[in-house]
């Protein structure tokens, strides 16, 4: 239970209140953090293929570090977007999958993942035209 004088030091309770990403004081913004993260964006889908160890995920998302992955796998696991089953075996073995709550994100990140692969040369052009003109200006001044 809470003291009294705490509930007006951290604010009113937002709990209530319809979720607005748009708002800073929204609760909503933090998972919005969470899920805008390029590991999350990479795990949840590489979780669609089925349970995975640590290992596997590791060597699934390049360029992901022991640390990043242990943190991106605890929040993942806090927001119920995916399940960790310790098999209790020594050595430690422990897989992750996702919960139905994250298999539903999964789809919305493969749909993302898709679409980068399909545009990814578009938007790669954009940006060399930006920087050229950007670089034509520049020399101009």
């Amino acid at each position: 239970m809470r003291p009294d004088h705490l509930e007006t030091v951290a604010g009113p309770d937002l709990s209530a209140l319809p979720p607005n990403v748009y708002s800073s004081a929204c609760p909503s913004r933090r998972l919005l953090a969470l899920l805008s993260d390029k590991w999350s964006l990479l795990i949840l889908p590489l979780l669609k293929h089925g349970p995975m160890r640590n290992a596997e995920l590791l060597r699934g998302v390049d360029g992901v570090s022991q640390k990043m992955l242990t943190q991106t796998l605890r929040h993942l696991e806090r927001c119920g977007l995916i399940t960790r089953h310790d098999f209790g075996e020594v050595p430690p073995r422990v897989e992750y999958a996702l919960s139905p709550l994250g298999e539903s994100l999964a789809s919305v990140f493969a749909e993302i993942d898709h679409w980068v692969h399909a545009h990814f040369k578009e938007v790669q052009a954009a940006q060399d035209a930006f920087d050229r003109r950007e670089g034509q200006r520049e020399e101009a001044v």
